[in-house]
């Protein structure tokens, strides 16, 4: 089994507790503020935390459709969430499953770090292309700071 990984790493001036705070909104706010991306994010069994199964439905700017994800950490106090994509076009055809790790720590600025890390866990050599880790990267950090954006206004 090969893997390939990317990592996105975004400053925030917003508090780590916030951060994390709109963070867990994402199945809210995701579709909403980068709908060419995410259609829609449905819970399919439990309340948010580790266990429950969400339901990604993709949006236009990607060529796969759905995606399954289990969340395997949620722990509100160190601000550090995972989930792994398991099932769905998403896996392309060359993943077995796919992590999502976030840690979102605080900075010495009273603000905050968003760290993100993506690993694709392929089936034998297969590895999705630098074209595509590239585009995820991007996309990753464009949905954060519309996210970021989204709940500036809201405050």
């Amino acid at each position: 089994m090969s893997t390939a990984t990317i990592v996105v790493e975004v400053a925030s001036s917003h508090p780590a507790e916030t951060v994390f705070k709109h963070f867990c909104d994402f199945h809210v706010i995701a579709p909403k503020v980068n709908p060419s991306l995410f259609k829609s994010i449905e819970t399919l069994e439990g309340n948010g935390g580790v266990g429950t199964i969400k339901l990604v439905t993709f949006g236009d700017a990607v060529p796969f459709t759905t995606g399954k994800y289990k969340v395997d950490i949620f722990d509100a106090s160190n601000f550090t969430y995972g989930h792994t994509f398991y099932e769905g076009d998403i896996l392309m055809g060359i993943a077995n499953f796919i992590t999502h790790h976030v840690t979102i720590t605080s900075s010495a600025d009273g603000g905050s770090v968003y760290k993100q890390t993506v690993t694709y866990n392929c089936i034998g050599e297969n590895k999705p292309s630098a074209e595509a880790l590239n585009f995820e990267k991007a996309e990753a950090e464009k949905t954060f700071k519309a996210i970021e954006a989204y709940a500036a206004a809201q405050s």
